[in-house]
């Protein structure tokens, strides 16, 4: 009987540092895939590497030797002893690998709950694995359903409604304010990585002209073009207060880069349109007396923080709707699994009934000459139905769940009550 294996390490149990010797790059992920095909204890094998988590799963009927398997030709292949890996390995079979698989792909075990990247990167690990032809009728139905399962967990539950990134939080709290981004001019003051992000999250939010001010003019230009905005001086900020809707500012400055009366001046020239600061600089670059001004509105990173942090718990209590999904889906592919073990035994059973039957029925009208051709197809069918009959209840207790958790021995008696093996 085969068994469903995961073996790996994700955040949880390895450091960075050696999740990063570990990673398999695409054209890695192919050459690994087929060199573990090779393994004579393998039957199907996929692999999921991503900065979180480098997982194996696999079908074998001896766990023992294709976990060696595993860590060996992983050892051979990065040039790493095994025992610099091997504690921080989690390995799961049967039910819990179903489970894990499951968990991941609903970002259930992310570092971020309810991260949508996750999904994506299972998609392609399985579509690597289909054109290698490493996948088979096992994890083919275990993939399709861990879609299924992800897409249930994103549409029936609220796990990644809620902003839990300093940039993405920043737009939200935008939309909130304005309602809605489309034409929205953006003043960018620095080049901070978090800005960036959030002038990403801008542009897809289809927000209008970015003019973009650093200290180094010729950095400004350089990430202005990135997005197709306008490099400005940072000389030339009080006069883009008039125009610009919403302000990023990260820079490094130790003194406030937008102070109070600026923005006061500003206001009546732009009918008191409202403006929107987002200030991630730390030290601050954006002076919060600007936010006693009317529809001005200051937030720094601690406000940031503080909507995340409200945000997370959300999302962690919307996990536990997710993880009562998961536990049902488990359920389900157990007794598709588990039913693939009886059906052997089932057609070898009713091969064996169907040809005492009807090798008895054929000797007996042997010696009835005087039926009819009618009358010989009359008993066949007769004997069709006392075979289906008989053997329907038997069918179904060693499909269904007569077995009580012992499937494989009520299987093994069958076997050796008909003599199923001679």
């Amino acid at each position: 009987m085969l068994d469903i294996v995961l073996l790996g390490l994700n955040h949880k149990t390895a450091p960075v540092e050696l999740r990063e010797l570990l990673a398999f790059s695409k054209e890695e992920a192919v050459a690994v895939l087929e060199g573990l095909q090779k393994c004579p204890d393998i039957n199907e094998v996929m692999l999921i590497s991503t900065c979180n988590r480098v997982e194996v799963l696999l079908t074998t009927s001896n766990i023992t030797n294709a976990v060696n398997s595993v860590k060996t030709y992983t050892s051979e292949f990065k040039k790493i002893p095994i025992s610099k890996f091997e504690q921080a390995l989690y390995m799961h079979d049967g039910e819990e690998a179903v489970r894990h698989v499951f968990r991941v792909a609903s970002s259930l075990d992310s570092m971020m709950v309810g991260e949508p990247q996750i999904l994506g990167q299972i998609k392609d690990a399985y579509l690597t694995a289909i054109l290698k032809k490493t996948s088979g009728v096992i994890l083919n139905r275990l993939l399709h359903k861990t879609f299924f399962v992800a897409k249930r967990v994103r549409s029936e539950t609220g796990i990644g409604d809620h902003a839990v990134s300093i940039s993405y939080a920043a737009i939200e709290l935008a939309k909130k304010i304005f309602g809605n981004l489309e034409g929205k001019k953006v003043l960018l003051i620095g080049a901070g990585e978090m800005a960036e992000l959030a002038v990403e999250h801008l542009v897809r939010n289809r927000a209008g002209e970015i003019f973009v001010a650093n200290r180094t003019f010729e950095r400004g230009v350089e990430l202005s073009n990135r997005f197709k905005g306008k490099a400005i001086r940072i000389e030339e900020i009080p006069d883009c207060l008039k125009l610009v809707d919403i302000i990023i500012s990260s820079t490094g400055s130790p003194n406030f880069v937008i102070v109070r009366d600026q923005v006061k001046g500003v206001m009546r020239s732009r009918r008191n349109r409202p403006i929107f600061f987002i200030d991630i600089a730390v030290p601050r670059d954006i002076d919060p007396d600007i936010n006693r001004l009317n529809n001005s509105y200051v937030y720094d990173i601690d406000d940031l923080k503080g909507v995340i942090e409200e945000n997370i718990k959300d999302r962690n209590r919307e996990s536990i709707k997710g993880e009562r999904i998961v536990d049902e889906a488990v359920i389900s592919f157990q007794h598709w699994f588990e039913s693939l073990d009886v059906v052997p035994t089932i057609v070898a059973l009713r091969n064996k009934i169907d040809s005492i039957a009807k090798s008895e029925v054929s000797r007996t009208l042997h010696s009835l000459e005087h039926l009819s051709d009618n009358d010989c197809q009359a008993i066949y069918r007769m004997t069709d139905s006392l075979i289906n009959k008989i053997l329907h209840d038997p069918t179904l207790f060693l499909k269904k769940n007569g077995c009580h958790g012992g499937r494989s021995a009520y299987i093994d008696l069958t076997r050796k009550l008909f003599k199923l093996d001679d």
